[in-house]
């Protein structure tokens, strides 16, 4: 009986359990992402890597402990600017997806119509892109999401919506599809879809002109104000990724 339920447990020990059996790949290991920073393997302190560059002006980048994970920490002073960039990349079809989890200490309220920017997209074209950026808007005394574009024919716009206001102090998901088949830009936040947000060829918030991507080949990630400012801000930014694919939350 002895040898028998010895046999038992060592064959029960021997087959995997449902969790390890069914664990799901690390978030960076899928094959359809193009880029993928969760900070985890990055030292704390000033943020550098061979994966990304840096672009700061009176701004800092630094890697820093939120309970048991890692993230990045943007902070700039005035209309100063601090940002990961990604370098290099190169999206099939010229169209791709990103995600980012974000938490923003405070928005600006001040100068009116306040321009800030936490993703921007550039490349080999006119049209500087941001899916994720908004406007301090004095008629509603709110800050607001839009997505923006500047430097090309559409000129210098961002087509923030009273539907997606910018929420201070709490940690948000963000995703954004850039599609070349219409030059579309479409924003979900924290799994749901804004629809108000999207714009395309034809439907933007610019110049009476058609509104073209770039062909893409740098993204940059963190924080930056336009116009002048006497405050301080703080953004933190985690599980940074562009794929060819939705990436979810």
């Amino acid at each position: 009986m002895r040898k028998l339920l010895t046999a038992c447990l060592a064959a029960l020990l021997a087959v995997p359990t449902a969790a390890t059996a069914d664990a799901k790949p690390a978030p960076c290991s899928r094959a359809e992402l193009l880029f993928c920073e969760d900070f985890e393997r990055v030292a704390t302190g000033g943020a550098t890597s061979l994966k990304w560059g840096v672009d700061t002006k009176d701004g800092t980048l630094t890697v820093e402990r939120h309970g048991r994970n890692k993230v990045l920490h943007a902070h700039t002073v005035g209309n100063g600017r601090a940002f990961l960039r990604v370098d290099h990349f190169s999206a099939p079809g010229n169209s791709f997806h990103g995600r980012a989890r974000i938490r923003v200490a405070a928005f600006p309220t001040e100068p009116d119509w306040a321009h800030y920017t936490l993703v921007e997209t550039t490349g080999d074209g006119p049209e500087i892109i941001r899916p994720l950026g908004g406007q301090y808007v004095p008629t509603v005394d709110k800050a607001l999401w839009g997505v923006g574009a500047d430097g090309g024919p559409t000129g210098d716009w961002t087509n923030w919506r009273e539907s997606a206001p910018s929420r201070a102090g709490v940690w948000q998901c963000v995703e954004w599809h850039m599609d070349a088949t219409d030059n579309r830009v479409t924003v979900s936040i924290d799994g749901r879809p804004k629809p108000d947000l999207t714009v395309s060829t034809k439907v933007h918030g610019g110049n009476p002109v058609d509104f073209l991507f770039p062909r893409f080949d740098a993204v940059k990630f963190g924080w930056q104000l336009y116009q002048p400012n006497p405050g301080a801000y703080d953004v933190w930014l985690d599980d940074l990724a562009l794929s060819t694919r939705r990436i979810g939350c």
